[in-house]
């Protein structure tokens, strides 16, 4: 253990403020057996904070954190008590990423797994890449977001920008509010019981009252599949 480390009500803290974010990552990185939790004070918009974490253990940011907090995620539950950088939760693999307040771009990028909470608004290209993680964002997502999904689900609680789902594969995407315009091969699909029960639990995962219902299925029309140079096909 970095011997600067203190402990206080069975959590370890590290204070940024005068502690080497270095420091930090090599202790989550390191045997975390016995750790109930680690708490981050003052991350002042640090950069990389708690990336590649694989132990499941809680780990609260106190504050804004910077560009990649909590990327590559395993097991771990990271709570970013401010707003998040871009890249948050890029590539995470399974466990819980929760930003209380905004995300920037690349929000979940190319998540394999587990699942990543946004209570606010989300920049662009949320969810880009999406691999097999869930991503539930409380308010807005900006253009672009879920380009390219290969896997996994989005629920939108508010609004989103341009080109939502452009290029989808097999991600399915629910938003409750206004869709200024769906990218490529994405189309409004009915909403069944299935969907229902999958928009339901993951606004209960993620603390939300919304209610199902009042969400919309998008997912991929699956033209793009097979591209055919004779069909005369467009992106």
């Amino acid at each position: 253990m970095v011997s600067s480390v203190k402990a206080v009500k069975g959590a370890v803290v590290f204070d940024l403020a005068s502690q080497p974010l270095r420091d930090l990552n090599q202790f989550l990185h390191g045997d975390l057996q016995g750790i109930k939790g680690v708490t981050v004070e003052n991350p002042d918009g640090a950069h990389s904070i708690a990336v590649g974490m694989n132990a499941a253990v809680q780990v609260d940011i106190n504050g804004h954190a910077g560009y990649y907090a909590a990327g590559m995620n395993q097991h771990a539950s990271v709570v970013v008590h401010g707003n998040a950088g871009p890249g948050c939760a890029e590539n995470m693999m399974s466990g819980r990423v929760e930003v209380k307040g905004f995300a920037s771009g690349g929000a979940g990028a190319s998540a394999h797994g587990g699942l990543l909470v946004i209570q606010g608004d989300a920049g662009l290209r949320c969810g880009i890449s999406l691999k097999g993680g869930n991503i539930v964002v409380g308010g807005d997502v900006g253009s672009f977001s879920a380009f390219m999904a290969q896997a996994g689900t989005m629920v939108i609680c508010g609004d989103a920008g341009d080109g939502l789902g452009d290029s989808l594969y097999e991600a399915v995407l629910y938003v409750r509010g206004e869709v200024k315009s769906l990218g490529a091969d994405a189309r409004f699909e009915p909403m069944g019981d299935t969907d229902i029960a999958t928009v339901k639990q993951l606004l209960a995962d993620a603390g939300l009252s919304h209610k199902a219902s009042e969400f919309k299925r998008i997912a991929s029309a699956k033209t793009l599949y097979h591209w055919n140079a004779d069909s005369k096909q467009t992106y």
